[in-house]
């Protein structure tokens, strides 16, 4: 497998002046992480902090032994007691069969910066991965795309389910799931590894009893011996422990929620965009409500649903963050306050987004005695296929171009090139010649009735829209002739750049498990990726 790494033509002003380091953006957060000695500085303020690291460690053991993780997460969730020990962190919802791919990538970020920054701190640093169990946006997870000749297809696990209940709450239904995984196989090409992978993926689902459960299988089965240490948000253990954390949010929900709408307000202004929005009532939390999950709003002294569900008096609430903290569940804004509540994190992975909106939380940290943690772009990475590699190269087009701007101009380009009759230039030509012989006849009509040089008009129409017909007709043929031809630049157009964006936002990794089995994936994970790169291609 060859990697090498390209530059992409950003669109999104934040990410590009991110990397640019510009000083009015990067006063939103407490560490420039293009600085050399970011992480030396982060891991000695992480020691004005106390992590509760032995009972963390309990609970990660508890739900990594559930998921069949391997010796090497136990390893790293032993090495979490170490008060030297870090780790570097990343999360994202629990997608079928993994979610998109800039799941996979950014886990590959983590596992890759964890093994450098280790070798070279000398301490213990483990990869993390926070599995945002209690977000209850199914329609954002409970699907894949899978290729169909040119185009892609989305195919869909529904529930019976209430819209706002938690993914972590979420039982799977065995016949459900099981006939959805066989349609999915069903699409995809039968190879050497297909059995195998049925196989594994259905023995995954028959073990998960949610829908978290059969995600977390499913990456450790192919992330085993990374490390990698997996962790549900949604779990009642987990909140057990952010109680006095939960207690600590809601008392100081009023600070908090001022200076995250004051640096809202900042970012916007300096014409940044944040795809949060928070208004003066925001809580920040979630309660659950007969199995659902309700944003609250501050109102005055009292916490009330958004649409009036439920009430509660402050003192009513922290009654609930002490004895039933699984009740309670994290919004956008108190989410990265309560992993770093839990881990002492060296950095922090972030998509594109992710990375705006943690600029509105630099005092929401500070209010709760922390400072915000060094927040890295992930790395971003297209896989490039056998057959994909081979058509790039069979009508010389640049793959970094094919990246940034897609095939239809190489498409349109190849097309033309095709005919040696210029048929587009034949049809102006004609058409020129039309309008200089019925220019006599027009100039007869200047004498007459307005009717009749309407009409000369009209007609002059009418002859030239028949030329535009005959042309169109004959670049039909033309497309008809070489539709074998233009279907290779829709395939490369699919893999490379579906729907006119990344790959990583749309294709799962099941498919490329299939073609080409886990050597691959093994490969990946033992590349010295650096995150400042931004893009890497990985041909398979």
């Amino acid at each position: 497998m060859r990697i090498e790494s390209k530059r992409l033509d950003l669109h999104n002003k934040f990410i590009h002046e991110y990397e640019q380091q510009n000083t009015s953006l990067l006063d939103h957060f407490d560490y420039n992480p293009y600085e050399n000695n970011v992480f030396e500085k982060r891991i000695s303020d992480l020691k004005e902090q106390n992590f509760d690291r032995d009972a963390l460690a309990n609970v990660l053991y508890k739900l990594n032994l559930k998921w069949d993780a391997d010796r090497s997460t136990f390893k790293s969730i032993e090495s979490l007691r170490d008060q030297n020990s870090v780790v570097v962190i990343g999360g994202q919802q629990a997608g079928i069969l993994s979610g998109p791919l800039y799941t996979i990538n950014k886990i590959i970020s983590i596992i890759s910066l964890a093994k450098q920054q280790e070798a070279e701190l000398g301490v213990p640093v483990l990869p993390v991965f926070w599995i945002a169990g209690e977000d209850h946006d199914y329609d954002e997870v409970n699907h894949i795309y899978l290729p169909n000749v040119s185009d892609l297809t989305k195919i869909s696990l529904q529930d019976d389910y209430s819209e706002r209940v938690s993914v972590s709450n979420r039982s799977l239904s065995a016949s459900d799931a099981t006939n959805w995984l066989r349609d999915i196989f069903g699409q995809l090409k039968e190879t050497a590894y297909t059995k195998d992978l049925v196989t594994n993926v259905e023995q995954n689902l028959h073990k998960a009893d949610t829908f978290v459960d059969f995600f977390a299988l499913f990456i450790h089965q192919i992330f085993k011996d990374t490390g990698l240490v997996l962790i549900d948000s949604g779990d009642k253990n987990v909140r057990e422990l952010e109680s006095l954390h939960f207690e600590e949010m809601i008392l100081k929900q009023a600070m908090i929620n001022e200076d995250v709408y004051k640096s809202l307000q900042s970012m916007r202004t300096k014409g940044y965009h944040v795809s949060v929005d928070v208004n003066e009532h925001d809580g920040h939390l979630f309660i659950e409500e007969n199995g659902e999950r309700i944003l609250l709003q501050k109102e005055q002294n009292l916490w009330v649903g958004k649409n009036n569900e439920c009430q509660y008096t402050e003192a009513e609430l922290l009654s609930v963050a002490r004895e039933t903290p699984e009740r309670l569940s994290n919004n956008v804004v108190t989410r990265p306050l309560m992993q770093e509540k839990l881990f002492p994190t060296l950095a922090f992975f972030a998509g594109p987004s992710e990375a705006a909106y943690w600029s509105i939380l630099k005092n929401a940290f500070h209010h709760l005695s922390m400072k915000m943690p060094p927040v890295l772009p992930r790395v971003s990475i297209t896989l490039v296929d056998q057959k994909v590699s081979k058509l790039v190269n069979k009508y010389s087009m640049l793959m970094e171009q094919v990246l940034n701007k897609g095939v239809q101009s190489n498409k349109q380009n190849w097309l033309k090139s095709q005919s040696h009759t210029p048929v587009e230039e034949m049809a102006d030509q004609f058409k020129a010649l039309i309008k200089q012989g019925h220019t006599p006849m027009k100039e007869i009509t200047t004498d007459l009735t307005n009717d009749i040089s309407q009409f000369a008009d009209k007609n002059l129409e009418l002859i030239l829209a028949h030329v535009d017909q005959l042309t169109n007709r004959i670049n039909r043929e033309f497309t008809q002739k070489y539709d074998v031809h233009l279907k290779e630049f829709d395939y490369v157009q699919m893999h490379v750049r579906p729907f006119d964006g990344l790959q990583e936002r749309v294709w799962n990794i099941i498919y490329f498990l299939n073609l080409y089995g886990d050597n691959w994936l093994k490969e990946i994970n033992e590349y010295p990726f650096d995150w400042k790169k931004q893009h890497y291609i990985a041909y398979l």
